[in-house]
């Protein structure tokens, strides 16, 4: 995983648009009662929670995440619920699961190859992978607009983000035991609320971009930025800006033939 540092309490009010566009990938799941899920990349956990509900009593879920500091809102948002603090490269699962979800985290990690390893590892034989990641071209404008700056001041701007195509993204799922049952990339301009919505956006989700900066470099930094967005990604009319998200989300079945392995 890269070493980005969470506001689990932050995250939620700044970014409450992560989970509220998760819902759409849960449905996509479909999860039914008595099913076994795991939740990957859970952070502060209510769509682990959403899960819960449609599995019920006799399902069970458990959601990891490599931030100390999700995991702990997640315990206390959801305290009858189950999660660990463990990374997406190096879980290992005692029972086989039914499906492997995430939403919004698959991106983070840069050792793809070790995730999809270790779900295939998780899942039962037939049990589905269902995720929603960044694509290739995700947030281009703001990544650009960033990295145009740093070159400016002399920076090398980090790469923290693993942003495929779906053939890139299929090939490697296929490699490690999976048959791709869909995979499809859309544009989901999203909106961060306020004016400061851009300014929220990059403290929560460009912590490795400013690596290498000074509080009060990084806060010239984000004004240049927004100088450069504004006329392309602001609407002073209603005081919202719009990121240019493009998306990811897949079904994949693990091979049927293939034995568990942990």
């Amino acid at each position: 995983m890269t070493d980005t540092e969470w506001d689990g309490a932050r995250y939620d009010d700044a970014a409450g648009f992560v989970t509220d566009y998760g819902d759409s990938v849960v449905d996509l799941l479909d999860p039914r009662p008595g099913e076994r899920i795991l939740d990957l990349g859970c952070g502060t956990g209510h769509l682990t929670a959403t899960v819960a509900d449609a599995v019920g009593s006799e399902g069970d879920t458990l959601g990891i995440d490599a931030s100390s500091e999700m995991i702990a809102e997640a315990r206390a948002a959801h305290p009858d619920l189950r999660f660990d603090c463990v990374d997406a490269t190096a879980f290992q699962a005692d029972e086989a699961f039914d499906a492997v979800f995430s939403n919004a985290a698959l991106h983070w990690v840069n050792d793809q190859d070790a995730v999809a390893e270790r779900v295939a590892a998780a899942l039962a034989p037939g049990g589905r992978f269902v995720a929603e990641m960044g694509a290739r071209g995700n947030v281009a404008s703001i990544v650009a607009a960033v990295r145009a700056e740093l070159r400016d001041r002399g920076y090398d701007a980090a790469d923290p983000w693993y942003f495929p195509t779906v053939g890139e993204h299929a090939t490697l799922l296929e490699r490690h035991g999976f048959a791709v049952r869909s995979a499809t990339v859309f544009d989901r301009p999203t909106d961060l609320d306020g004016p400061d919505g851009l300014r929220e956006w990059l403290a929560v989700f460009g912590d490795s971009l400013f690596a290498p900066l000074s509080d009060d470099e990084r806060a010239a930094v984000v004004a240049v930025v927004e100088d450069r967005l504004r006329p392309e990604r602001y609407d002073p009319d209603s005081e919202t800006w719009t990121a240019d998200y493009r998306r990811l989300r897949f079904v994949a079945v693990r091979d049927e033939s293939a034995s568990r392995q942990t």
